[in-house]
């Protein structure tokens, strides 16, 4: 598959914000590209023209890329309810509430046989994928049955791309940290880093730049700026349980201007050249 995948050194470094820019940038230069995430946990829902269910942040990506939203680019949403249980939406239709340790005890095959679907799916109908991840790939206690980090980038055989936010703090450690703790397999998969979130003059942090490449041996693809009121929803976070209809290109003027922002402060030359050595290969 052709492709890329953003991960992220913690949850809320942006990696959704980032894949939406990359679906419009990618659709911009003619790419037929969709949008994907394993499995999303949110309370916020969008309904496909075929009454589907699916994660509002992939459905927005989708529109960033000019397309319909579909199942197969949210196969797993996880609804948060009380007392620590989830509704389980199911390839667009719920069935089941569970814990999350009844989650990861009955439904790791289960899961794994959906995103393996959508893939195939997706590979069939699309050039290239964006494929984002959730939270840190490096959960050392979820990792043995996890399907939204690199067992998603080892299905699909994308390389990654790992995102850290320098405006919360310890960026070189949680770089550093993130790969280390990674596999070898897996680390290896990692072909670029993007620091996101940053103020000031960049020119301050040309030095840190310089340290990272040396330090990781991977290539800083970007340092992208914080982006205030960009007005685009892409955050998936635990709030009130809304489901929301997007009106066809009624954010276009946003996408556009978020895609030349990133687009400005990314090797996107080079950001191309690893997604097409990887499916050289």
């Amino acid at each position: 598959m052709k492709g890329i995948m953003i991960q992220g050194t913690a949850s809320d470094v942006g990696k959704s914000l980032i894949a939406t820019a990359l679906c419009r940038i990618l659709a911009n230069e003619g790419v037929n590209v969709a949008p994907f995430k394993s499995q999303n946990m949110s309370t916020f829902s969008y309904v496909t023209q075929d009454g589907k269910v699916i994660s509002r942040a992939q459905a927005i990506q989708a529109e960033a890329a000019r397309l319909e939203a579909t199942v197969w680019m949210n196969p797993i949403l996880l609804k948060p309810s009380n007392n620590q249980h989830s509704e389980v939406i199911y390839l667009g239709e719920t069935i089941d509430t569970v814990s999350g340790l009844g989650y990861r005890e009955h439904y790791y095959e289960k899961g794994l046989e959906a995103i393996k679907k959508s893939l195939e799916r997706l590979e069939k109908e699309y050039e290239m994928i964006v494929i984002e991840g959730a939270g840190s790939p490096v959960e050392i206690n979820l990792n043995d049955r996890e399907i939204v980090n690199m067992k998603v980038a080892e299905m699909a055989d994308v390389p990654v791309v790992l995102v850290a936010d320098i405006d919360r703090g310890g960026v070189f450690a949680s770089i550093v940290g993130t790969l280390e703790l990674l596999k070898p397999e897996e680390r290896q998969r990692v072909k670029g880093l993007v620091i996101n979130k940053f103020r000031g003059d960049l020119s301050l942090f040309e030095d840190g730049i310089h340290w990272l490449e040396e330090k990781t041996g991977i290539p800083v693809l970007g340092v992208l700026p914080f982006i205030e009121n960009h007005r685009i929803e892409v955050e998936d976070s635990l709030s009130m349980d809304t489901e929301i209809t997007i009106e066809k290109n009624s954010a276009d003027d946003r996408f556009e201007k978020l895609a030349a922002e990133m687009k400005r402060h990314l090797k996107w030359d080079l950001f191309k050249e690893i997604i097409n050595q990887w499916s050289r290969r």
